[in-house]
């Protein structure tokens, strides 16, 4: 019999393996193969040319960090069954296997879905193939398995998703800022009342997280540049859906766009989105330089060239005068009419959270035996408040 176990060399965590044999048959699964097209940061590598890393590397971090936390947790005598692992295990792997195109970028895009309902379509269907093994792993990722704590590691503010995304885009941008202590972390985790909590010796490496989180954001994720270039996709794909070009889509972009108004709901809806990647906007976006809407071409020209929009911010949102005067320069300056002109101008806002004290807050386990969260024992607590910024949109002139 062929041996499964199989070791990866991930450039962050070394040699890596995982402890059960259906991990590694979820893994070869085209399901899951498909993360491998799927880019972790949309258009960032737009600005950081290394982050063109994938969810298929995210997805096994994770997992790895995981594991990690599963030994740490037993060696201080958490009672965790063998299928309990498995069943977490898959959870966390599996989590992210709902992404669409461009990941974030292109979220409720092309179907009106959030990723994790998507996930949890695949683990159904996974779960009927491999004869019911994943219903654990299932009920932990939503959250009713009666140890929650188990969820926490997949979910919650200070989950191993975070700690792998944190780390991951901050190697391959090479945002040092970003970096996270997740070996000092792991080590300090434990539980109590079926709470994941963190004992105190570990609040300066917590604090560390939650910065690395706020410049990560605003750094990288939401980056200038990188929020011009996505915006234009977002706007790009809306407009092709918008004017049904069919003969400019590939097939499996084309099932979503004729089928808008249907519920995405069946068998054959989750088999066409699993051969849904970056491939096909990509081909998307090679045909459209020759749509026949000026405007649709003008986007997708400029991004495939890296001809990307002027952006501006604020802190509050820009007057009807404003956005007016840029439409007028617009129409002069690129000889279009008012209403090609505003479809050119892309105007929004984006916020962000480092951390909330208003639910399930990282619980701090002190000296004396104390459950304290974060905020009552931080001196550093970062960003609590939603920091929203407008931005405008639109061609240089």
């Amino acid at each position: 019999m062929r041996n499964k176990r199989k070791i990866f060399n991930d450039p962050i965590y070394g040699l890596i393996s995982f402890p059960f044999e259906i991990l590694y048959d979820l893994i070869e699964h085209p399901f899951f193969q498909r993360l491998r097209r799927i880019s972790q940061m949309g258009l960032s590598h737009y600005v950081y040319p290394g982050a063109c890393h994938s969810r298929f590397h995210h997805a096994l971090g994770a997992l790895h960090l995981v594991t990690r936390c599963i030994y740490a947790l037993r060696d201080k005598g958490i009672k965790i069954s063998h299928d309990e692992f498995e069943g977490v295990c898959i959870a966390i792997l599996l989590h992210d296997i709902g992404h669409g195109p461009f990941s974030h970028t292109l979220e409720n895009k092309i179907i009106s879905k959030h990723h994790e309902e998507i996930s949890l379509m695949f683990m159904q269907a996974l779960n009927k193939e491999f004869d019911g093994r994943l219903a654990l792993g299932i009920e932990i990722f939503q959250n009713n398995y009666p140890k929650h704590f188990l969820h926490q590691l997949v979910s919650s503010q200070l989950d191993m998703d975070r700690m792998d995304y944190l780390t991951r885009d901050s190697f391959y941008t090479g945002v040092i800022e970003g970096k996270v202590g997740y070996d000092r972390i792991i080590s300090m985790l434990n539980v109590v009342e079926d709470n994941l909590v963190i004992e105190e010796k570990a609040i300066y490496s917590v604090e560390k997280f939650l910065s690395a989180r706020r410049i990560m954001y605003w750094q990288v994720y939401l980056h200038k540049t990188a929020l011009a270039a996505e915006q234009m996709l977002k706007k790009t794909i809306e407009l092709s859906i918008q004017s049904i070009e069919d003969d400019f889509l590939p097939k499996n972009l084309s099932f979503f766009v004729s089928n808008k108004e249907h519920k995405f709901e069946s068998t054959e809806d989750l088999e066409v989105f699993s051969k849904l990647d970056d491939h096909d906007i990509w081909y998307t976006l090679k045909n459209l330089v020759y749509s026949r809407d000026r405007i649709i071409r003008f986007y997708a020209d400029s991004i495939l060239q890296r001809k990307l929009f002027k952006i501006e911010f604020s802190s509050k949102a820009f007057t009807s005068d404003y956005k007016e005067d840029i439409r007028h320069k617009i129409c002069s300056h690129f000889k279009v009419r008012e209403g090609e002109a505003a479809k050119l101008i892309l105007n929004d806002n984006e916020s962000n959270q480092a951390y909330t004290t208003a639910t399930n807050e990282i619980l701090i386990l002190r000296k004396t035996g104390k459950i304290i969260p974060f905020s009552e024992l931080s001196e550093n607590l970062i960003n609590t408040q939603v920091m929203v910024k407008y931005f405008l949109c639109y061609p240089r002139i």
